[in-house]
């Protein structure tokens, strides 16, 4: 790694991460390709949906932190399934119980079984009182610049607004909603649903994103482990090229080659 690469790294709620890429633990076969897919991403951060999840909760079932340990990744844990904010506050109580006071965590209110879209006033009111309850709230919202600072504001560490409706592997849908979101946020801002293939990921990064979850885009391709490497690359890719700094589009040619000083 340079010496640019290990300056431009993501810190969240304190803690410095080499990888941008966040991946879900669901939809996989079996907790064997789960733990070859993260390896293949290298992940360091893995959210867990408590409520579908055993991490310990059933000491007779399959135990993901078997496949995952906590010695090696961030496990964070998730309120998925959640359609008030009564339940997510208790789920991710339980989850700090479950990790051994543990507290970084994602903060999910969904809306509806059809479109799972967040529920922003439920969703604000658990985040208000998780974080005062000790809790560093990571949080899946819309791509409403309002609603996002308010969630900053509450003293969210992290704001995730979706791509597009989760598992749709739609893409990004509004790139100037999210543009507006990372000009204004002074915390990290993280795509969270809808990327379906590795160039989704890399325009999220280009529009300066910090970092982008997935779970279906890889779990749910025909080689989860060959899909997630290659969403390895365009997070690291795309987060270059912005760096980088593209050229500005115009509406009219621009040779490659200098015109003066032509032989003929």
């Amino acid at each position: 790694m340079s010496d640019k690469q290990q300056a431009d790294q993501l810190v969240i709620a304190g803690k410095t991460y080499r990888s941008r890429l966040l991946v879900g633990s669901g939809k996989y076969k079996d907790l064997d390709e789960t733990r070859l897919a993260t390896e293949a991403a290298e992940a360091e951060i893995i959210t867990v949906a408590i409520r579908r999840v055993n991490i310990g909760q059933d000491p007779n079932a399959p135990n993901l932190l078997d496949a995952v340990p906590p010695s090696k990744y961030t496990i964070l844990p998730n309120t998925a399934g959640c359609y008030n904010a009564e339940d997510a506050i208790y789920t991710l109580q339980l989850a700090r119980e479950l990790l051994n006071g543990h507290t970084l965590v994602k903060l999910e209110v969904l809306g509806d079984e059809k479109t799972l879209f967040p529920n922003m006033p439920e969703t604000l009111k658990a985040a208000e009182v998780l974080v005062k309850d000790g809790f560093d709230v990571m949080v899946y919202c819309s791509d409403d610049p309002i609603q996002a600072k308010m969630l900053e504001d509450i003293g969210c560490c992290a704001v995730m607004p979706l791509a597009s409706l989760i598992g749709s592997g739609m893409g990004i849908l509004n790139p100037w909603n999210l543009s507006l979101i990372i000009e204004q946020a002074q915390v990290p801002v993280l795509v969270d649903a809808g990327v379906g293939t590795a160039s989704d990921a890399a325009i999220a990064m280009e529009l300066g994103c910090d970092g982008v979850l997935m779970n279906t885009a890889i779990a749910g391709a025909k080689d989860p482990v060959r899909m997630a490497r290659a969403m390895k690359l365009a997070i690291e890719a795309g987060r270059e090229a912005f760096l980088a700094g593209r050229i500005p589009r115009k509406f009219v040619a621009s040779p490659s080659s200098p015109m003066a000083g032509r032989v003929a």
